[in-house]
């Protein structure tokens, strides 16, 4: 359900190609071209319109190929300064407008956005091939990778070296000339197929609602859940007194409530069908075929499968070692579920219902189970984590750990008026760079919770340029005369997105490809990292207040939700590492030329032994998470690095001291801001003393 939208970004930043580029009169008042005349050279969202993005986006790419060929043409010796560090400065105006139009397509979109979209993405993808099979390009890159060790090279220039030869390889520059082509139109459609497969999605979520027009349709709904239903009827202009709609903060609570056993199941077959209903925003046909351009691509490149293709750059290193993973937590996660399952059917049976437990009833009877074992339930703690609150919650835990602070500032242009924008000061009052929080669901914002990047910190001609950061989520609107109350679910995804943004705030590598450069198994090791402090009762005690009479969580309360501590660990853990397992069963499987999507799945959740009462956190039609490459055979990330963060956090309770200054400065330094200067593993290791044991992740979850 976390979600990151930079790490698309890189792709879209370093792209080239052949394109015409606009009309002179198409610039004229385009505000990517002109300075911004803003705070901190923020986006100027108050004077941006949809019809700059695509003269801009052009006139990028017409820019850059300028650069790219004065590269190439360069008559000097290829050297770090004239090719790796001029190929790593280029494309300034695409570094400009991409995030911005990504940044917008993603959390506020629209009909003209997706046009351009439509139309921009074969052109980046063009443009994009054109560099990275650009012969003579890759050739001066080879030299100097070649004589790195005789050029008298740092650790850092050593490295954006290799990583730049390995960008290339991999994206089939050393092919056969006559394979290059083949390999850049596979990039072309794939492109397209994940921005297809994403708009569908949207459509999809947006598309559902369940309209409550009477007493007994709201059934058991707290007065909270009532109160959102009706803001979003009124939102969305529908005549009712509420409505249910397939985002997060609208149909989870109503499937814990509702009494209404036929509506949950009309709301739960709604969501897990998205993609799949056979209309014209059906997925099976899209995934299908980029299931088989990527098993293609990857052969192209000397791999078995896309898995081991993704695999090979990680901290996994290969697909068996992800399934020996996997399957190490999956075996006590499903006996844990199991026996969760069994204990809600026996409540069914004490009721007299006479019907076996389905997934539109595990949140339900969860609830209940929940309240009966523990004397909790979700409604008593959000009155204690506002919005605010979580927020300010957030920024005295940087405080604590790394001394930062921050300040509102309103003059920075935002593009919706619930995003806030903070200045962001380091612990010696310097600036640190700025914050965007975007914090409700809209229809025109895709689901989950993201952190991406409007600008990314790194070096110009030695002057440090400084992250404009964004942290986008979907989570429960203010309603019923009261502030938005998160869930504790909503609260820790807050603190996860925030551990993004911190790391995108402390990189400092000098180059553009070396800084925040982490596997992609890594990367979630700062943001679960937050979420262990956010949990502590010390500390929750400083943030988890009351939002009408600022008292802190009685102890009482505190006692009861860390004696749930563990509650419905199986159902989380088994829907998570069954979405994983899928995600691995697509990318390692040799697809002949007819993929029945349908059946594929069903095989798969089968031999894993997924039983029938859950369904895998993301099925193959709405997984957002693979459309794109940045998770393709890449899910299992999150507990690859629940084991790093785990263990990471136990360092800080083994001390005595929860925000021990020595152990954050360290995880600052290894973690955080020396990203390229290391493997992940060796940076781990240079924090912790140890590689990470994975005994604190299970018995964190409850599996041990």
């Amino acid at each position: 359900m976390k979600r990151l939208f930079f790490l698309m970004i890189p792709v879209m930043m370093m792209m080239s190609g052949c394109q015409q580029g606009p009309a002179e009169g198409d610039l004229a008042g385009n505000p990517f071209l002109e300075e911004y005349d803003t705070p901190f050279d923020a986006p100027p969202f108050d004077r941006i319109d949809d019809e700059h993005f695509l003269p801009a986006i052009e006139e990028g790419i017409r820019q850059q190929q300028e650069e790219i060929d004065a590269i190439v043409n360069n008559p000097e010796d290829p050297t770090f300064e004239n090719t790796i560090v001029a190929y790593d400065q280029s494309g300034g105006l695409l570094r400009r407008v991409s995030p911005v139009f990504g940044g917008l397509r993603s959390a506020e979109t629209n009909d003209r956005l997706q046009e351009i979209a439509r139309e921009t993405t074969p052109m980046f993808s063009a443009h994009s091939n054109s560099i990275r099979m650009n012969e003579d390009l890759f050739a001066r890159i080879a030299t100097v990778y070649e004589s790195r060790h005789e050029m008298g090279l740092d650790r850092e220039q050593m490295r954006v070296a290799e990583m730049y030869y390995r960008d290339f390889e991999r994206s089939g520059a050393a092919l056969p000339e006559e394979d290059r082509e083949k390999f850049g139109e596979l990039n072309e459609r794939m492109s397209m197929l994940s921005l297809q497969l994403g708009e569908n999605q949207l459509a999809e979520t947006n598309a559902f609602q369940l309209k409550l027009e009477t007493e007994e349709d709201m059934a058991g709904l707290p007065n909270s859940v009532r109160s959102a239903a009706a803001d979003a009827a009124e939102s969305a202009g529908v005549d009712a007194p509420g409505i249910v709609t397939l985002h997060n903060p609208s149909w989870i609570p109503f499937l814990r409530y509702s009494e209404r056993r036929d509506l949950r199941e009309k709301v739960f077959t709604a969501y897990f069908m998205r993609g799949d209903n056979d209309n014209e925003h059906d997925n099976k046909d899209l995934f299908a075929e980029l299931m088989q351009l990527r098993l293609e691509m990857a052969r192209m490149l000397g791999y078995d499968n896309y898995a081991e293709y993704f695999t090979a750059i990680q901290m996994s290193e290969t697909p068996k070692n992800v399934y020996d993973f996997l399957y190490e937590i999956w075996e006590p996660s499903l006996a844990l579920a199991k026996e969760e399952r069994d204990e809600m059917q026996a409540i069914i049976d004490r009721e007299g219902g006479d019907f076996q437990l389905e997934p539109w009833d595990w949140w339900y009877y969860a609830e209940i189970l929940r309240e009966e074992k523990f004397d909790l339930q979700d409604a008593e703690l959000q009155p204690y984590f506002p919005i605010e609150n979580v927020r300010e919650g957030n920024f005295l835990l940087a405080n604590k750990l790394f001394g930062l602070t921050f300040e509102e500032r309103p003059d920075v242009p935002v593009y919706h008026e619930e995003v806030e924008v903070f200045e962001v000061f380091d612990h010696d009052g310097s600036h640190l760079g700025v914050l965007f929080i975007d914090p409700h669901p809209r229809s025109g914002k895709r689901g989950g919770a993201w952190c991406g990047t409007y600008r990314t910190g790194a070096y110009e001609d030695g002057e440090k340029i400084y992250p404009i950061v964004n942290i986008v989520m979907n989570f429960t609107r203010p309603s019923g005369g009261k502030p938005a109350l998160l869930t504790w679910d909503e609260t820790t995804t807050y603190f996860h997105e925030f551990g993004h943004a911190l790391h995108n705030f402390f990189a400092d590598g000098r180059y553009r490809r070396t800084s925040r450069s982490v596997p992609r198994d890594f990367v979630e090791l700062p943001s679960q990292m937050l979420e262990n402090f956010a949990a502590h009762p010390d500390f929750m005690k400083e943030y988890a207040l009351h939002y009408e009479t600022g008292e802190p969580m009685p102890e009482e309360l505190h006692q009861r939700m860390r004696n749930a501590e563990f509650f419905n660990q199986g159902f989380i853990n088994t829907e998570y590492i069954a979405a994983a397992i899928l995600d691995m069963d697509w990318h390692t499987a040799g697809h002949g030329e007819e993929i029945d999507v349908r059946a594929f799945e069903d095989e798969s959740l089968n031999t894993m032994g997924l039983i029938p009462e859950i369904k895998p956190r993301y099925r193959t039609t709405y997984f957002g998470h693979i459309f794109g490459t940045g998770y393709a055979a890449g899910y299992y990330v999150y507990r690859w690095a629940g084991v790093l963060d785990a263990d990471a956090y136990q360092a800080f309770l083994e001390s005595g001291d929860l925000f021990n200054q020595e152990l954050a400065q360290r995880f600052r330094k290894y973690i955080l801001a020396e990203n390229a200067m290391r493997d992940g593993m060796d940076a781990y290791v240079k924090f912790r003393g140890h590689e990470p044991e994975i005994e604190p992740f299970l018995r964190r979850s409850g599996l041990k």
